[in-house]
């Protein structure tokens, strides 16, 4: 087959990017500029900027063009580089731990390894759960401002598995899913895995534009919302009850089912109900306790309308078959006897004040934040690139995340995501003080 016309002006533009002959934040010829330059169709142009997009050497932004990206830069950074290198300050990924907390796993290994029911511990599970552990996550969600019977629980390996689960059940591959221009990355690989087509919302305040969200379902066949009602990530934000009721308004008048992540939701104190408490008849609510407990405890929970139960265990049979029966009884014994209460309380005191160095650090610079969360936005000033202020990070031994790994639109805006929750907090407000003086030393 004979190659595009095209394709050499495409390795030709990469070879002097990759060699340094083009820098790192060089604007690049307009599309029109470049076709003219080139002899080229304005067509072929533009998928000459696509394919290097597409290689992770330029970056297009609406309404000042195109840059040539920092290419030493892993791409991805903030989602695919999770392992940091020896010596490397994370504020990348959050696994935010409690002293002390090794101490329990070690009670919780005796307690469970005098237990009568040991045994059953080494035999298959039920796809979602054995039912008095679905009974005890019931009864944590009714603390959480959830009622739900323990038929309508599933017990999955961690939230993002309940995520998976929910999208191999309930959408088809072309599905429309409205989700937040900005949001968790690891609903967006889902999203590429299953082939769904992501509609990106532009934030209002604290939560989505829900004018934007009805005015895409009169134009387009909407299947489903992914929200973050309560602490969003990576903005933080905490949906009100009002624009809470206004969504599942949205959603039963367009049919749409709600799924609801609240990974993070047990750091905010008091936070309106549930969207799934409002809406049980058209909402999956996936959390976990991961991030409340500990990262290493893949233990999460489903709740759905009892409709779609059968397809949800379908999806765990078909993925892992049920959670590891060991793993789900130390999780069901620290519900039970209030040690998950007691490490949330500690997490949001814990979370609290991390944000405090972060305001000492960020002063005088806009951040977006939840004064209980576990990460910073860090929008950057019009003259500054994310990519460059990265790589300089990386060179004094801090990890960060660019805004591209959470963005679901085309525009990928100059921001950090600074994860506050996986370094000591003794030495983190240097680390905080040092991406604050890289910052501040980057060029115009």
């Amino acid at each position: 087959m004979p190659r595009a016309r095209y394709k050499p002006l495409v390795d030709r533009l990469a070879a002097e990017i990759r060699a340094g002959r083009l820098a790192p934040g060089t604007r690049l010829p307009t599309h029109r500029q470049l076709a003219a330059r080139e002899g080229l169709a304005l067509v072929t142009a533009t998928r000459v900027y696509a394919e290097l997009q597409a290689m992770g050497l330029v970056s297009g932004e609406a309404g000042r063009g195109s840059f040539v990206r920092e290419p030493a830069l892993p791409p991805g950074l903030g989602i695919d580089q999770q392992a940091t290198a020896a010596g490397m300050v994370d504020l990348n990924f959050n696994h935010p731990a409690l002293p002390g907390q090794a101490a329990l796993l070690r009670t919780a290994l005796r307690q469970l390894a005098a237990a009568g029911d040991l045994d059953a511990l080494l035999h298959y599970q039920p796809h979602g759960g054995r039912p008095h552990e679905r009974a005890t996550v019931a009864r944590h969600l009714a603390q959480r401002g959830l009622s739900v019977a323990p038929g309508q629980v599933a017990i999955v390996d961690g939230a993002q598995h309940g995520l998976a689960t929910t999208v191999m059940a309930l959408l088809q591959p072309g599905d429309v899913v409205a989700i937040d221009a900005l949001t968790y990355p690891g609903f967006k690989l889902l999203a590429q895995a299953h082939r769904l087509e992501l509609a990106p919302l532009p934030a209002a305040g604290a939560g989505p534009d829900l004018d934007a969200l009805e005015a895409l379902c009169r134009r387009r066949r909407v299947r489903a919302v992914y929200a973050m009602p309560t602490l969003h990530n990576p903005l933080g934000w905490v949906m009100g009850l009002a624009r809470r009721r206004q969504l599942v308004a949205t959603a039963r008048r367009h049919g749409l089912l709600l799924i609801e992540d609240a990974a993070y939701a047990f750091l905010a104190p008091e936070p309106p109900a549930p969207l799934a408490a409002l809406a049980p008849e058209c909402t999956v609510y996936v959390s976990g306790l991961s991030k409340s407990v500990a990262t290493g405890l893949r233990v999460g929970f489903v709740a759905a309308p009892a409709d779609c139960m059968p397809r949800i265990e379908r999806a765990i049979r078909a993925t892992t078959w049920n959670t590891p029966g060991v793993m789900t009884a130390i999780a069901c014994g620290w519900i039970e006897d209030g040690t998950v209460l007691q490490l949330e309380a500690g997490k949001r005191q814990d979370a609290a004040a991390r944000q405090a160095l972060a305001s000492l650090a960020f002063a005088g610079l806009r951040t977006v934040r939840h004064p209980n969360g576990y990460f910073v936005w860090l929008p950057l000033a019009a003259e500054l690139r994310a990519d460059k202020v990265a790589q300089a990070l990386l060179h004094e031994g801090v990890a960060v995340s660019t805004a591209e790994p959470f963005s679901a639109s085309e525009h990928v805006p100059h921001a950090l995501r600074v994860a506050l929750g996986s370094v000591p907090l003794e030495t983190l407000g240097a680390a905080l003080a040092t991406v604050r003086r890289v910052i501040d030393a980057q060029p115009p």
